[in-house]
């Protein structure tokens, strides 16, 4: 792996974790999904798993709300579904450098979906934390899981298309598709 890319990757997992600090009074309106993803499609889903582990496993420790290493693991798992997903958006034909308002509501739909699944398994594992019941913590959870899913739509749709034209021309499309492969 080539030095830019390693230094992009590292770049990810610090800005998803920068990003995360710096929002941290908008309950779940965060960037380090959108950051994952942004990982998984330019480097594959495997380095996109990587960069969600990576930066749960620092965020989630030294999380300004609290370390339950059962919530933890939970979100640390989550996460990568984000990179995986945006590995396997990544490898398709889809041409991202389009600006067109039909792909900006298809990723805000991907990111809306994902979010849906990642809240899914972090409202169990709280749920399992708590001694509630799912149900009950779906309900007393829904106003932070809308919130989630509603601006985890909007960022991908809004801002997956400029990030991911921007970071090809610092790191290189050749390179990453050579990477890729």
């Amino acid at each position: 792996m080539k030095t830019v890319h390693v230094a992009t990757i590292a770049v990810l997992v610090a800005l998803a974790i920068g990003t995360n600090y710096a929002l941290v009074g908008a309950y779940n309106v965060k960037l380090m999904d959108l950051i994952t993803f942004v990982g998984g499609s330019l480097f594959g889903p495997f380095i996109g798993a990587f960069v969600g582990i990576f930066t749960w496993s620092i965020y989630g420790v030294l999380n300004p709300y609290g370390f339950v290493p059962q919530i933890w693991v939970a979100t640390t798992l989550s996460e990568t579904i984000y990179g995986v997903a945006g590995g396997v958006l990544g490898k398709t034909s889809v041409n991202f450098n389009d600006k067109r308002l039909g792909r900006m509501i298809f990723l805000g739909s991907v990111g809306f979906l994902l979010t849906l699944v990642y809240d899914f398994f972090t409202n169990i594992a709280y749920s399992q934390v708590a001694g509630q019941s799912l149900l009950v913590a779906m309900i007393l959870g829904a106003p932070f899981t809308l919130t989630h899913e509603i601006s985890n739509a909007l960022l991908f749709g809004i801002c997956f298309i400029p990030l991911i034209s921007a970071l090809k021309l610092v790191v290189g499309v050749n390179h990453v598709e050579n990477l890729r492969k």
